[in-house]
């Protein structure tokens, strides 16, 4: 039906364009059409591409019953001229062109975007306009200008709708309502200024129903806060530089009179040389005026700067994310990290997830929640973003750095408490138990050696067979300690004593850390006893290589190589344990030709 409408439209505008050539030119307009046949062509058209997308939304069809009514009433109005009569003489005329005003003028601002009203206080204005019109025609002709006066109240009335509406919307609705705020100036401002300009009015009512259907159908597609910001700063910008552009040809002029080619150069250069800092300087003024001041990235980058700077290192994170969540107005924003997130305000639902990188490494997920209510709708939220996701990796990787540090920590106290039990038990199980039984050996030797020499001769005996293993048990403690060939051969030395071979060298390996030398022994120990014991290598390999920044560790061997489905056991787990305490890694991998390579990367 709506389809029938629009084209009936056009088969009277078409008539209409044969009628208006039979007349005289308008003197009023340049154009050879009038505002009417650009309502009546365009309202239907658009009218039908929203019903044929959104049928039961009222607005398609209020545009396409208005547009035919324009044309009906621009169609009638000629008609009459060309009969010699004049439009007032026609109902027709005055009939439709108040069903124009009526579905376009009033109904149609009162029910955009959505097709109800704001509420339902505003039915009296509805009721109002047909009781008004109905006096104009059934009442004193002395009552008309009043009359005219009350329909023009009205139609303000109803436009300012718009307005409250948008103070009360949320933001998918806000952004439909800009799309027809920012195209009725086009239309209305000329026809206030009147001659010699008001006919623009005519080119220009097509962008009423083009933006109508643009923000019904694709609101979400294009940035209406990004385009009245780029107008904002053009409009700013070109009045500038023509004001520096003639400031500049003016003072030039005086100072080299008569030489007018290098006043306009100099103005040209003087205008190019304020382009960069007015356009920075507009730029950040337009972004105050839509967004206000938690809508500008420079200023939010300022306030994380600031609040950074009294945070501690494991709150910035929800500090930055705060300030984020204000710039973007969400009703929430997190950060998912190691396992754990980090929120601010009420993240019910995610809209949007953004991956954090510092410096080419994945440190986290941002979670964006769903607008709130704000000042503009936030198209502008992907310069924000780009502002200040930087901020947000710095704080996450602090973060980790943070937890990674505190973990360390817990793992070293583990470690040492550990160590502290073992040798508390080694001690008393071990040692304690053979020093209290040469006591009691001792005392009783003292006893039979008058009465039974022979038996404290046995006795002394057993003595220092029984000191012999306890200077073992003590040397086998501190050989767990630190195995005391990295203090008399060094790394590499102990290295040999283990493998019983010559072992590769690069850098100096004099002056490395306690930790790392006994990090570095343990796993050559363990990775050659395996070679030797499951592998039934023949020839193993050790390569020592000392880099500036971290010690690289290598073994390998000719040996059967991993299983199939190798297993993880007690030693290659220690190995990358004891790789891991250092901030290292530790890899078991087959090696080229069969065998197997022990890889440690100790960072120094």
């Amino acid at each position: 039906m709506a389809i029938g409408i629009a084209t009936l439209a056009v088969v009277l505008e078409l008539t209409d364009v044969w009628i208006t050539a039979q007349l005289p030119p308008s003197p009023y307009t340049p154009l050879p059409m009038q505002p009417e046949d650009m309502a009546g062509t365009a309202f239907p058209i658009f009218g039908a591409i929203l019903v044929h997308h959104r049928p039961r939304l009222v607005i398609g069809w209020l545009l396409s019953l208005g547009g035919l009514a324009a044309a009906v009433n621009i169609v009638s109005a000629n008609a009459a001229w060309l009969a010699g009569s004049h439009p007032a003489r026609w109902p027709v005329v005055a009939l439709s062109w108040q069903l124009f005003m009526f579905l376009c003028g009033l109904l149609l601002p009162l029910l955009y975007p959505n097709g109800r009203l704001p509420s339902p206080r505003w039915r009296w204005l509805i009721i109002a306009a047909p009781v008004l019109s109905a006096v104009y025609w059934f009442g004193t002709p002395d009552w008309r200008p009043l009359l005219d006066q009350a329909h023009r109240l009205v139609l303000a009335v109803a436009f300012l709708s718009l307005v409250l509406r948008f103070r009360k919307s949320d933001e998918a609705e806000r952004r439909q309502i800009l799309w027809l705020l920012v195209a009725l100036p086009f239309v209305i401002v000329p026809w206030i200024i009147g001659d010699p300009v008001w006919w623009v009015s005519t080119l220009t009512i097509p962008l009423i129903p083009a933006a109508i259907a643009v923000a019904i159908l694709r609101y979400r597609l294009f940035g209406i806060d990004t385009l009245i910001s780029r107008a904002l700063i053009g409009i700013a910008l070109a009045i500038v530089i023509v004001g520096v552009y003639f400031a500049g040809v003016a003072a030039s002029s005086v100072l080299l009179s008569g030489v007018d080619q290098v006043a306009g150069l100099g103005a040209a250069l003087l205008a190019g040389v304020f382009f960069q800092p007015m356009r920075k300087l507009v730029q950040r003024g337009v972004d105050r005026m839509l967004y206000g001041s938690t809508g500008d990235p420079a200023a939010l980058a300022e306030e994380i700067k600031r609040r950074l700077q009294q945070a501690e290192p494991a709150d910035g994170l929800l500090a930055t994310l705060e300030v984020l969540r204000e710039g973007l107005a969400v009703t929430g924003a997190a950060v998912r990290l190691d396992g754990g997130t980090t929120t601010s305000g009420d993240l019910t639902h995610t809209v949007r997830e953004i991956p954090l990188t510092w410096h080419g490494e994945p440190v986290g997920t941002l979670l964006i929640g769903p607008p709130g209510k704000r000042r503009f709708p936030a198209a502008h939220d992907e310069r924000v973003l780009a502002t200040l996701t930087p901020y947000l990796a710095d704080a996450a990787h602090a973060v980790r750095l943070t937890t990674a540090l505190q973990r360390s920590r817990e793992r070293i106290l583990t470690a040492r408490e550990e160590e502290r039990r073992r040798l508390r038990r080694d001690l008393h199980d071990g040692l304690g138990q053979s020093l209290t039984g040469m006591a009691m050996s001792i005392n009783l030797a003292r006893m039979t050696m008058r009465d039974s020499p022979d038996t404290a001769e046995e006795l002394l005996g057993r003595l220092r067979t029984g000191m012999a293993e306890v200077s073992d048990d003590i040397r086998t403690l501190v050989y767990g300690l630190r195995p005391p060939a990295l203090d008399e051969l060094g790394l590499a030395g102990a290295a040999e004593q283990l493998l019983d071979a010559a072992v590769r060298t690069e850098g100096e390996l004099a002056g490395l850390p306690a930790a790392v030398e006994v990090a570095a022994y343990r796993i050559l120990q363990e990775a050659i006893t395996n070679a030797r014991k499951h592998a039934a290598a023949r020839t193993i390999e050790v390569c020592l290589v000392r880099e500036r920044d971290r010690l690289r560790v290598s073994v390998s061997d000719d040996g059967c190589g991993l299983p199939l489905r190798p297993q993880a056991g007690v030693g290659l787990g220690s190995m990358r344990e004891r790789a891991a305490e250092l901030g290292g890694t530790c890899t078991v991998r087959p090696a080229e030709g069969g065998g197997t390579v022990v890889h440690a990367d100790l960072p120094l």
